[in-house]
């Protein structure tokens, strides 16, 4: 598994994970498409917000390996935010190929772009 060097462990100030610290010998949790809805409460907002201004600043528009980014926060981006590379896709592959949909996260989270230059 991969640990993305320089990437932010959680939202400061708050107990939203964005990195785990070792891969799970069972297995990796799979990734799961979750459904957000208009009334998230506005920590789960920012903690969204803040984990795509981070894959943003990683990882722009380019692929990256799931590697030890948390499947939950993942999970609350996958098919709309992030969009999967690898065909046919594992979600349970630490090392399974994910992207950054820019316009789709420009279009729903545009703050997480305040002040970034195009990587």
């Amino acid at each position: 598994m991969i640990k993305h060097r320089g990437f932010p462990g959680r939202l400061p100030s708050t107990d939203f994970q964005f990195t785990i610290r070792r891969a799970n010998p069972k297995g990796a949790t799979p990734l799961t498409r979750r459904e957000r809805f208009a009334d998230r409460r506005p920590p789960d907002r920012r903690a969204d917000i803040a984990f795509v201004a981070a894959l943003w600043a990683n990882f722009g528009d380019q692929p990256f390996e799931r590697g030890n980014l948390d499947a939950g926060r993942l999970s609350w981006l996958l098919g709309r935010e992030v969009l999967t590379v690898s065909d046919p896709f594992d979600p349970t592959d630490y090392e399974a190929l994910l992207v950054l949909d820019v316009d789709a996260a420009r279009r729903a989270f545009p703050t997480a772009f305040d002040g970034a230059d195009d990587v």
